[in-house]
């Protein structure tokens, strides 16, 4: 079998296919960059006025009331606080373990739509360069052809060849710039999320220990 033949008739079929395909992945990464877009916006939230609220809950006992506020809240940080929060009866270990397993599964969730994009980013160039290969290999075929215009036509078949790498780059740098910045933002979220979590776990810490100043519940039972 001539598997240069086979390429060379495979090469016939131009760089229009991959220039279609480059166009269909740069819808994708469009689609992907304006989900994590949105999904980014609801995600985090000020870790500061939540811990405070979080702090002030645990000294008035009014942490159920902190749940119920809190419960339908998209930010991470805080549905990992509510995590660690609805195990602090089984003590501090099973809170730490509830608020590392919650963490994981959005941090799971984010990385498989981050990956896209970073797929795309690391990998497009080359299908925009196998375009051009095709290209190139399909316009040299016209030199064969032996007449006037073959020249010219290689030529410019060359050039709309040459187009298939650069379609790829157009698609891959956005690609890698908002997978490097929503990469970025992701990083943050998960700051905020441990800085609530060890928030919840030094407050369980001192509720088991009594080191809690008293609330008004606390002391009304106390009189």
């Amino acid at each position: 079998m001539d598997l240069s033949g086979a390429f060379v008739d495979f090469a016939q079929l131009g760089a229009d296919w991959v220039l279609w395909l480059l166009i269909a992945l740069s819808v994708l990464s469009i689609g992907v960059m304006i989900d994590r877009y949105l999904w980014f916006q609801k995600r985090d939230t000020n870790s500061e006025n939540f811990t405070r609220e979080l702090r002030g809950a645990f000294e008035r006992d009014e942490i159920e009331r902190l749940e119920t506020k809190y419960k339908d809240h998209p930010a991470i940080p805080i549905q990992v606080g509510l995590r660690g929060l609805a195990e602090r009866g089984r003590g501090p270990e099973a809170v730490a373990e509830a608020m590392h397993g919650e963490r994981a599964r959005w941090r799971s969730g984010a990385d498989k739509n981050l990956m896209v994009l970073g797929t795309l980013g690391n990998n497009v160039p080359f299908i925009g360069l196998f375009g051009t290969v095709l290209g190139v290999i399909n316009a040299f075929q016209s030199l064969t052809l032996k007449t006037a215009e073959a020249e010219a036509q290689t030529l410019g078949a060359i050039a709309e060849a040459l187009v298939a790498t650069a379609v790829g780059l157009m698609v891959a740098i956005p690609a890698v710039i908002a997978f490097n910045f929503f990469g970025r933002k992701l990083k943050t979220v998960m700051g905020n999320a441990d800085y609530v979590a060890h928030t919840v776990l030094s407050l369980v810490h001192g509720a088991e220990h009594g080191d809690l100043t008293e609330g008004p519940a606390t002391k009304k039972q106390s009189s």
